[in-house]
């Protein structure tokens, strides 16, 4: 029908019918409307009861009742301590001077402090801010960030857990030797134990034979032979002196050393005394439980127990001790190590630079290595002691210091370490590159052997021993504190039972550590500290750069930075984004490749561990990767079965970083001594709702669900 030819009355209807229409669309805008005002509203009150009160003065008071919850460290110092300590651990005085030395001396310095500036300080830095930003611990902060990459956090709590638990068995082997230095003489200063066996040799042996013989003599099977004999005996060989053999076809000198296994009485105290080793002790025959290693170790965890069982609270106040005590004897050390006869000899060989080391590749890799662990990012722990802090505490320059203290220790204890070490040298009438020793080995064998040579010998390994067992301590306390801290953002009804969780956390860990306590408990230590924190922990470090500086973005996180009232300006900026997205991940990436490429089976000495223990190692060192793969199938369920948004996987919570941002522009500017500051945070504060009403109405835009949004809003 043409439109000329309807009747009034259909015209009329269709009028009707057309302002029915219209009015049932408004209707139905008007009610959708109000569902979205009503939902705004439920969100902007949420907001609001985690934001600001008013003081009676008219000046805004942040009630955060996180923080209030988690607690926080009494001052700044405690934190700075606290990270100090973390920082510098055994590592920097049994493993940096050996590298240093093998690496070119002096040499090594300038790739060490590349490192650290490219690498290692940014990444510092990083989990500072990020912990003190969110006040989180790493098990939730990464899931706020990227909700995909959720499991990053509790990759690091793998490591972490397991470093804590032969970590501590470390400390009971320094308890042990603590406690066995309170004697007149020294047990591992000669061969008259019950423990030691023929094999057991000082250069003092050789002395005595001198003049009983015509020619020279040695000592050989706990007495005094010709080196004629000896040298016809072991490689049908003529003897030359008291050190070498002469093997006529060759025209070569052959060292007596060589021929026949010589073991210092320090190596059988440490194997055979306090491990209780046999000579048929291996991973196939682990002999029995050493009970005095049990009792040490109990007392370990006892120490660390009491020392977390109220959080960071008596934590902060341990740290003035244990951080600061292994300093006052590394000076002491020193300054009885120069007045020593060779120790311009040791410390002329621990600094003696050798440029041509500069070519080597493996030498920068062990700067990167160094530095890393040494600093030790990707364990969590830096971004737990963080979320301890003070919102508006300046983290940056702590970082810096820290960083810049932890090295200087380094390069200090090196002159301690090769001081007694070239007196130890001079006393043998040998080069100091055949008494120098890394690792375990320098600590409870070469160093221990240095101090039998030194008058009132039991008050030098008592200082020795005991600053070991503080620096030990110190980094304890933060790995236990992280996996503690762990389980409170996870179960925060648990922060009403801190004793019970403190108790339990150690209880277990003081069991999963009894193993090592056996005979041949040694090697099960060996292999975790094989596997458990090598490549796989860079990797995360890797992971975590990219997740921080290529997804959630460093402009974000340089504005998180800038609301703590941190002070920034474009070139401090250009330094902390250019090594955040390009130096940093590039140069742990070559130390991946460079680790994965030089893997060689565990080993400890001669003894080279079987395949099933080596795949046992890979499967502790995959797991802490692994675990990534769950959360992050978790994750995506969730957004399949809620039809959310798939950009929401690996975008931040927004209303949690609009709130965090928030409390932190209050914290930084509530206690500025400027007055305008203080009234622009109070009206920063008064327009909360207007930007977080900005803030949901975007998400809208964005074409998120109100389910999406409600799932960001703070717990």
């Amino acid at each position: 029908m043409r439109e000329e030819d309807k009747t009034p009355n259909d015209k009329d209807k269709k009028a009707n019918y057309h302002d029915i229409s219209l009015s049932d669309e408004h209707e139905a805008n008007k009610r959708n409307q109000e569902s979205k005002d009503s939902f705004l509203m439920h969100v902007l009150n949420t907001i609001t009861k985690k934001g600001l009160d008013e003081t009676d003065s008219g000046v805004c008071n942040m009630k955060d009742d996180i923080e209030d919850e988690r607690g926080n460290w009494s001052n700044q110092v405690e934190f700075f301590l606290s990270c100090l300590a973390y920082a510098v651990g055994i590592g920097n005085v049994w493993r940096f001077p050996y590298k240093c030395y093998k690496n070119g001396g002096g040499v090594f310095l300038i790739p060490y402090l590349t490192m650290l500036f490219f690498a290692a300080l940014p990444m510092f830095y990083m989990e500072l801010s990020l912990g003190q930003f969110g006040q989180l611990g790493p098990n939730k902060v990464f899931g706020k960030i990227a909700p995909i990459f959720r499991g990053l956090g509790y990759g690091m709590l793998c490591v972490t857990m397991y470093v804590a638990i032969y970590y501590n068995v470390l400390i009971a082997w320094c308890i042990y030797y603590t406690i066995a230095g309170f004697t007149s003489r020294l047990a591992w200063a000669d061969c008259d134990n019950w423990y030691n066996t023929p094999d057991c040799y000082t250069p003092d042996f050789d002395r005595s034979c001198e003049g009983i013989f015509e020619g020279a003599a040695t000592w050989w099977n706990n007495t005094c032979v010709p080196v004629e004999q000896y040298c016809q005996v072991h490689a049908h060989m003529d003897g030359y002196n008291h050190t070498h053999c002469f093997q006529e076809a060759e025209s070569a000198f052959i060292s007596l050393a060589s021929l026949h296994s010589r073991v210092s009485p320090a190596e059988e105290y440490f194997h055979r005394n306090m491990l209780m080793m046999e000579g048929d002790t291996d991973l196939e025959n682990m002999g029995c439980i050493n009970w005095r290693l049990v009792g040490c170790l109990l007392m370990s965890w006892l120490m660390v127990m009491g020392c977390l069982i109220k959080g960071v609270k008596s934590a902060g106040k341990v740290v003035w001790f244990t951080a600061l005590f292994p300093y006052v004897v590394l000076v002491i050390l020193l300054v009885r190590g120069v007045t020593l006869p060779g120790a311009t000899n040791g410390i002329y060989f621990f600094l003696m630079p050798k440029w041509e080391k500069l070519a080597d590749v493996n030498v920068w890799a062990d700067a990167a290595s160094q530095i890393f662990y040494s600093l030790g990012p990707a364990f969590g722990g830096l971004i737990t002691l963080a979320s301890y802090n003070k919102r508006d505490s300046n983290c940056q320059r702590d970082a810096v210091l820290i960083a810049l203290a932890n090295s200087a220790t380094s390069i200090f204890a090196g002159f301690v370490i090769f001081s007694i070490l070239g007196f130890m040298a001079e006393e043998l009438g040998v080069d100091v590159s055949e008494v120098v020793e890394g690792g375990t080995a320098l600590a409870f064998v070469a160093y221990p052997t240095a101090i039998t040579k030194l008058p009132i010998s039991p008050l030098w390994s008592f200082l020795f021993f005991t600053m070991l067992l503080t620096l030990g301590l110190d980094s304890q306390f933060t790995m236990v504190e992280t996996i503690i801290t762990a389980i409170y953002d996870e179960f925060s009804y648990l922060r009403n039972h801190k004793s019970t969780v403190v108790i339990s956390v150690s209880l277990l860990g003081f069991v999963l550590g009894l193993p090592m306590c056996l005979q041949g408990g040694v090697y099960l230590f060996v292999l975790l500290d094989w596997y458990s924190g090598s490549w796989s922990l860079i990797f995360l470090a890797v992971l975590e750069l990219f997740v921080i500086s290529w997804i959630y973005g460093t402009d974000e996180l340089l504005q998180d930075i800038k609301t703590m009232g941190i002070y920034q300006n474009s070139v401090i900026n250009f330094y902390w984004t250019f090594c955040w997205k390009f130096t940093s991940p590039l140069l742990l990436m070559c130390v991946l490749v460079f680790t994965l490429a030089d893997y060689k089976p565990a080993s400890e000495g001669d003894y080279v561990f079987p395949v099933w223990a080596n795949v046992i190692g890979w499967c502790i060192a995959t797991s802490s990767i692994v675990i990534i793969f769950p959360f992050a199938v978790y994750e995506y369920y969730k957004v399949r079965k809620y039809d959310w948004p798939r950009r929401n996987l690996i975008e931040c919570d927004y209303i949690w970083r609009t709130h965090t941002r928030n409390m932190c522009t209050a914290v930084s500017t509530r206690n500025s001594v400027n007055p305008m500051d203080r009234k622009e945070s109070r009206c920063n504060l008064l327009s909360t709702q207007d930007r977080s009403c900005n803030l949901v109405s975007s998400q809208y835009k964005l074409g998120r669900s109100e389910q999406v949004i409600l799932s960001k809003l703070p717990a």
